[in-house]
């Protein structure tokens, strides 16, 4: 039902972390694969994708063309960008699977982002009053996460290699209309 393309710069933890929010998921069956692609080439995000059974793509590019290179190996209809580091509420799977079930009824094509919730255990420093202030005036960044079908994905053209800031670019191709805020809330850690 669903692919997870999460980018990694070979940092453990991070990917760990993301990956143990996601167990639920896989054990609900509402996730078909999960691959890491990894931007290093220590070894070290290779060894987490064994363990955990997950695909292992190494990619040597942007973050963009990592994903986008992800999405292209993945194998299911719908597709779910995450950040390494990013933990979702419990409360992800059953939402995810209404959305996917309301949107394949509907026939229109929409875009789902996570509810962007920080740290309770994270300093706030200015710069992170100044992204939350951003995320209320501008909308949604690409840390949040994204959900959409791969249909619509290749239509809007994906993630763009060679273009700055291009999830925040797809997030703006969705636009407002085309682009559901989500209950579940992410925590980047």
């Amino acid at each position: 039902m669903l692919s997870i393309i999460i980018p990694t710069e070979g940092v453990e933890q991070p990917a760990v972390a993301t990956l143990a929010a996601l167990v639920p998921g896989a054990a609900a069956g509402v996730i078909r694969e999960v691959l890491l692609v990894d931007r290093s080439s220590n070894g070290i995000i290779e060894r987490v994708a064994d363990v955990a059974g997950c695909r292992f793509l190494p990619f040597d590019g942007s973050r963009a063309a990592a994903m986008a290179a992800g999405a292209r190996e993945a194998r299911s209809p719908w597709l779910m960008f995450l950040h390494a580091g990013a933990v979702l509420d419990t409360g992800w799977i059953e939402e995810t699977t209404q959305f996917i079930q309301g949107v394949a009824a509907s026939g229109r094509p929409r875009a789902g982002i996570f509810r962007y919730a920080r740290s309770p255990y994270a300093e706030m420093r200015l710069r992170d009053r100044l992204r939350q202030v951003a995320r209320v005036i501008v909308g949604p960044r690409g840390d949040q996460g994204l959900l959409i079908a791969r249909e619509h994905y290749d239509r809007l053209g994906g993630h763009a290699p060679d273009v700055r800031r291009s999830e925040d670019r797809l997030l703006r191709q969705l636009g407002r209309s085309s682009r559901t805020l989500l209950r579940s809330r992410i925590v980047m850690v």
